[in-house]
């Protein structure tokens, strides 16, 4: 479909389910352009984000693998686990702030006194919250919650969630010497690896932003641009749209064989390749979307090595059946790749990295598409699908769209594109 610069932006602000763009946009004359960015506005208002509901019936699913596992308590710090239990977004610093998850009764959560108003505003569940002054050990007060739990401090097992810093595991410890510890990971990770349909229609959401995005800065892409100048617009545009915690890459011509960048500094010339990489959140639920332009007319190179990606990515959509261990995912994008003269294995020119991860509240969880990866696909996980190419001292080309598994097989949040000529792509529907 031929479509010139003026008609391209007016199909941006039309919205992004049906779009399909052109090369003829990308590389027409944007002198004369106007910023479209006045014409996007806010689109998250039509989601909301995690009731305090929903987060009670994950302590209780947590506390049932808890009773299963014979785990007594975990112990979590701030970020995406604490945030997913509790609602309590935080950072973490020298002095502790942890959520206490019991096998069974009342979570709590344990915080400096003079940031207890603060953890207040945020905590999202019934719990109480412990303090402790400057002078006194946070841990005393873990080992409190415990007892007044009714959990044993002589016997049992003590959980620590996986990002859980040393001297916070050493200093429960240390009160608590005749209790054994364990990694938590069975439990958070039982809760969080099977995404709900509300989290779903959240990161539906993030991807929705991303690709609309994505449409804004393709529309205003330039010769002389720096990969600063991309990802401005790129960051802008998120933001415009409502996104939070956008984060973006921009690698341009060689740049672009380094899967997460170079810190020389490229311009955007006659025959560029663009390879980009960003996402954002919407209510704590991440996208991820990479797309690969050519500023001009593509070369036959290019497009070939475009097109071989685009068939890894639909293998691996293929590939990813409900039952099938994770790792037959990236086998089978590697086993095509090997066939086309690249790798083998992680070999360059080739996919120097897995085909894909987890993703959810984090931008990276397990479980990968990655070689050896035995855990089965199942119902409400979701994968970024990325299986790149890069060629080092020419060029890389990244495709990546996210899916979610159904009992009938993997869905798009974006479909990806399935020509240069035409290189963004639509947002899948979601029901």
């Amino acid at each position: 479909m031929n479509m010139n610069k003026r008609s391209f932006l007016k199909a941006g602000g039309a919205g992004i389910a049906a779009l399909s763009v052109s090369s003829s946009a990308f590389s027409s004359s944007t002198n004369n352009s106007q910023s479209n960015s006045q014409a996007l506005k806010d689109i998250t208002g039509s989601v909301s984000g995690i009731t305090s509901a929903e987060r009670e019936g994950r302590i209780i699913k947590a506390q049932q693998l808890m009773q299963k596992m014979n785990i007594t308590a975990l112990i979590i710090e701030p970020g995406a686990a604490m945030d997913y239990f509790s609602g309590i977004q935080w950072w973490r610093s020298e002095r502790l702030t942890a959520l206490v998850i019991p096998q069974q009764g009342k979570v709590a959560v344990v915080c400096p006194f003079f940031e207890e108003p603060s953890i207040q505003e945020s905590l999202a569940i019934d719990g109480d919250i412990r303090v402790w002054q400057e002078h006194e050990s946070p841990f005393e007060r873990i080992k409190q919650i415990l007892a007044d739990r009714g959990i044993s401090l002589t016997k049992g097992t003590i959980g620590f969630e996986n990002s859980v810093r040393y001297f916070v595991q050493h200093g429960v410890m240390s009160l608590l010497s005749t209790l054994q510890h364990v990694s938590a990971e069975p439990v958070t990770r039982g809760c969080r690896i099977i995404k709900s349909h509300h989290e779903l229609q959240l990161m539906h959401k993030a991807n929705e932003v991303t690709l609309l995005a994505y449409s804004e800065v393709y529309s205003k892409l330039e010769v002389g641009m720096t990969s600063a100048h991309v990802k401005n617009l790129m960051s802008n545009a998120q933001a415009t749209l409502g996104g939070k915690g956008g984060w973006n890459m921009a690698l341009i011509d060689q740049a672009s064989a380094f899967p997460h960048g170079s810190k020389k500094k490229h311009l955007i010339t006659e025959g560029s390749i663009v390879l980009m990489d960003c996402g954002c959140n919407v209510h704590g639920y991440q996208s991820d979307i990479s797309r690969t332009f050519v500023m001009g007319e593509p070369t036959k190179r290019q497009r070939d090595v475009w097109q071989t990606v685009r068939t890894g990515q639909k293998i691996a959509f293929e590939q990813a059946k409900i039952g099938n261990a994770a790792g037959t995912v990236d086998d089978a994008v590697r086993k095509y790749y090997q066939a086309q003269g690249f790798g083998p294995d992680y070999k360059l020119p080739g996919l120097s990295h897995r085909t894909g991860h987890g993703i959810g509240m984090e931008g990276h969880e397990s479980v990968n598409f990655v070689h050896g990866e035995q855990e089965k696909l199942t119902a409400g996980m979701c994968f970024s699908n990325e299986p790149g190419i890069y060629i080092p001292g020419e060029f890389g080309v990244r495709l990546e769209d996210c899916i979610y598994m159904t009992d009938k097989g993997p869905q798009w949040f974006t479909i990806p594109p399935d020509s240069l000529d035409s290189p963004l792509g639509k947002l899948a529907k979601f029901t």
